[in-house]
Order: C-alpha cells, then sequence, then structure tokens
C-alpha cells in the first residue's frame, strides 16, 4: 500500500452518472440528515471552494489513517447522505459512486502504519489531510473539520462538533474516506489471512486481540501503539517515542531507536498542556463516545448499531436551481 491520496472527478457529473441505485434508509435514520446551511451560509458570503473534511482509523491497531475531503456543487443534492458511522458497509458502498459522481471534487489522503508510528497520530493526521486536500485540485476557500481539533490549519478551517452529522459536505467526505479506507482492508485481508481485516478494518476486538496474541503484528500493524505492550512476542523491533518538549507544548518528540536513544533525552513538560493538545484530546474523548469502541466488540465498531427496518424513503435526487 502507497500512502498518498485517492482522487475524484474534479469535473461535476452529469445527471445519467449520478443515478446509481440508493439504498433504502432505515426507519431511524430518516430524520438524522445533514444539512448544506453551513455550505449555504460560506457561499452568501462570497466563498466559492467550500470543503468537508473527516478521518477515519484512528482508532485502528493497523492500516492507515484516511482523511477524506469533498467539495459539494451548489445546484444538485444528493439525498440519504449520512454520517458514516450510522450506516452499515452495505449502504456506504451503495452511497459510495453516487457521492463520488455528484461532488464537484474529492479526494481521501492516507498516512500509512509506518507513517503513524514514525509522526505520531496527531502529525499524521495533518499529513493525511494534507493529502487529501492537495489531491482535490482546487484551492479550498473554507474548510469544515469535524471535532474541536484543527489538524489541516491556514486559517480557514471552522470546527464543529459532529460535523459529519449536520453539515453534508462533511457527511459525504466520512462516506468516501471510510469506503476508500475498508477497500483498502479487505484488500490487504487476503495477505493476511487470521487476522479479519475484511470484518473487523484494522479495529480491536477480541478475534484481532487473540490473532495478535498466536501470530504477532503483521507488517501493516502499528506496533508502537500502547497495545503491543500486552503481547508475548517480546523480541519484536518497535519503535519507541521520547518525550521533547516540544513547541506550543505537549506534542510527543520524534521516535527514537530504542538501541540508539536521543542525545538529549527529556521527560519534561509544560506545566499546563496547549490549548491545541487540549482540543485534540477532547475530540478523542467525543469519537470515542461516537463509536462506543469497547473490548467486546466483533466487528468494525462503525458497524454496531441497532437495525431498524424501514420503507423506501420519498426522498428522490434532485436539481436545486441555483440562487438568484
Amino acid at each position: 500500500m502507497v500512502p498518498g491520496a485517492g482522487r475524484g472527478a474534479g469535473l461535476r457529473p452529469t445527471l445519467a452518472r449520478v443515478a446509481v441505485s440508493a439504498p433504502v434508509l432505515r426507519r431511524a435514520l430518516k430524520r438524522q440528515a445533514p444539512s448544506l446551511d453551513i455550505e449555504r451560509a460560506v457561499w452568501a458570503s462570497g466563498h466559492d471552494v467550500v470543503v468537508g473534511v473527516d478521518e477515519v482509523g484512528r482508532g485502528a491497531w493497523a492500516g492507515p489513517l484516511s482523511v477524506g475531503a469533498a467539495v459539494l456543487p451548489r445546484d444538485r443534492r444528493v439525498y440519504k447522505v449520512r454520517d458514516s458511522k450510522l450506516l452499515t458497509e452495505a449502504e456506504r458502498e451503495a452511497l459510495f459512486d453516487r457521492i463520488a459522481s455528484w461532488c464537484r471534487a474529492w479526494a481521501v489522503g492516507h498516512a500509512s502504519h509506518e507513517e503513524c508510528d514514525a509522526l505520531g497520530m496527531a502529525d499524521a493526521q495533518r499529513l493525511a489531510a494534507r493529502r487529501a486536500l492537495d489531491g482535490l485540485g482546487l484551492e479550498p476557500d473554507h474548510v469544515v473539520v469535524d471535532g474541536r481539533w484543527d489538524f489541516v490549519g491556514g486559517g480557514r478551517v471552522q470546527r464543529l462538533v459532529r460535523a459529519d452529522a449536520v453539515c453534508l459536505s462533511v457527511a459525504a467526505a466520512s462516506i468516501l474516506a471510510k469506503v476508500a479506507r475498508d477497500r483498502i482492508m479487505r484488500a490487504e485481508a487476503e495477505h493476511f489471512p487470521g487476522y479479519d481485516f475484511d470484518l473487523n478494518k484494522g479495529y480491536p476486538c477480541p478475534r484481532h486481540k487473540l490473532a495478535l496474541a498466536a501470530m504477532g503484528p503483521s507488517a501493516i500493524h502499528r506496533r508502537a501503539w500502547v497495545f503491543m505492550d500486552h503481547l508475548p512476542w517480546t523480541a519484536l523491533h518497535r519503535p519507541r517515542r521520547h518525550v521533547d518538549a516540544a513547541p506550543g507544548g505537549g506534542y510527543p518528540g520524534p521516535m527514537t531507536d530504542p538501541e540508539e536513544p536521543s542525545e538529549e533525552p527529556t521527560d519534561e513538560r509544560d506545566d499546563e498542556p496547549s490549548e491545541e493538545r487540549l482540543e485534540q484530546l477532547q475530540d478523542d474523548i467525543d469519537h470515542a463516545r461516537k463509536t462506543g469502541e469497547d473490548a467486546d466488540v466483533l466487528i468494525d465498531p462503525d458497524e454496531r448499531r441497532f437495525y431498524q427496518s424501514g420503507d423506501q424513503s420519498d426522498e428522490d435526487d434532485q436539481t436545486i436551481a441555483p440562487p438568484g
């Protein structure tokens, strides 16, 4: 797997390209539709390119961290888009081509498991976001990110908790990123039988823990993570991070080889964590609450939800008259 960005079409789709079979919405999801309110407010202020950004894979033990970016058109709406965590894998797959064709531009950037180990999750997420934005082929005027932490930068970012549930472009980005990463993990499952990557997508679950105890980590596991501390495979090489007094306070320093410690190791931190670090920690707490991750799940935490049968939604895609 080569880290980078998966490009979406940069041109607006025709109606025929969007006419892909839509999933049947479960009754519980019909009243949870994100809207274009945020995008319309930004467009009304004179900005043109509004990018929704969302990440997936931060809590996984294996595989890449992925960030999706989506730019929506003003005059066309694809319905049945929801926060990716509310949808089943089959529903996300059914929506993927519709969303990709509908977007004015889209991209998914990845940070590999090696980059997650070497950089730490904060910088790896920034790297994946940069790759996603570079893959758009458009210069963003305004970026909406899910959560309290700005991992994009550039002074053009709007942070919004649960943006993937209320902002349509972020919801679209969340589905694009989730499906792109899931496809990577399903492909990797063929190379690493026994880890159930096609089912758990690299996330923690009992069968994943048993596979690690029995076989050790695969080539795509993140070896700097704490779960490695509890494995019986003590001779494994693991990248290790010492703590530097990083600019702004709080972030771990670069990885160091266990046999070659830094010339000036230090355990010192600023007494008060930086505002950025506090925002990231709160974002992690919100993320954990949303996904409900725990030690008893058997599959990807994004797949755990109550299934409710519902009738075919009467929502249809439609062309929206541009504002006068």
